[in-house]
């Protein structure tokens, strides 16, 4: 049974995600500030942690740094700031997702499944892979095209962090909106969404008008090349 770590301050979050969360065979642990947060992660060993941004007595961001600092369990951040600069702050800091409140359940439960997969795959790259001649390391959340840093928008780059937690899959149009609604809020619709995909193959593809990373499937939509470890 994989153990996480919910630190969060509103009750309601609380018992809802936890019901849910050990509804899906999860263990739960429970701390609503930052103190107790940082006390139980010297006592106590997880498989995953998620991390309400703003806590009493702290922020969410002195726990992930903690976390890392003892090893590397994976962090969602649960927040409900959007805005670019908190998003990339906590990339940047090494958290593997985050999800802008009000979520969806489903939606994060897809999430810890998707980390926690990555993270079973164990090895010194696990945050690191190759596609053709990207090289993408979700961890800093950098992206560089044969050496050279590509430099993504926060839905730039959660677009093409949906498409890393399904390679090979394809996804549908729907699947891809939901996978970065909560960057965006009600500003993603599908007109939208057909244009951060036209952005993001300028960015990464060779020759955008015959992409070979990210790839239409006529009439159901979008897949990823599948990667490799670095």
């Amino acid at each position: 049974m994989e153990h996480i770590l919910l630190v969060e301050d509103d009750r309601a979050i609380v018992m809802g995600l936890t019901y849910s969360l050990e509804q899906e065979g999860y263990q739960v642990t429970v701390q609503e500030d930052r103190p107790s947060a940082l006390k139980v992660l010297e006592e106590q060993t997880f498989d995953l942690c998620l991390l309400d941004l703003t806590l009493p007595g702290g922020s969410g961001y002195d726990v992930c740094r903690r976390v890392k600092e003892l090893g590397d369990t994976p962090v969602i951040f649960l927040t409900a700031m959007d805005d670019e600069v908190n998003v990339v702050m906590g990339l940047d800091m090494g958290a593997d997702d985050y999800i802008t409140k009000p979520f969806r359940v489903r939606e994060l439960l897809s999430r810890i499944r998707s980390v926690l997969r990555r993270a079973r795959r164990g090895g010194e790259n696990l945050h690191q892979l190759t596609i053709g001649s990207l090289t993408v390391n979700t961890q800093e959340a950098r992206v560089w095209k044969r050496g050279e840093e590509v430099f993504l928008t926060a839905l730039e780059y959660r677009l093409l962090l949906t498409f890393l937690n399904h390679p090979g899959q394809v996804l549908t149009r729907s699947q891809l909106l939901e996978g970065i609604w909560d960057v965006a809020g009600d500003f993603v619709n599908d007109n939208t969404l057909t244009v951060y995909i036209k952005r993001l193959r300028e960015k990464l593809e060779d020759n955008p008008q015959a992409p070979q990373i990210i790839k239409t499937v006529r009439g159901v939509g979008y897949k990823l090349e599948r990667g490799e470890k670095a």
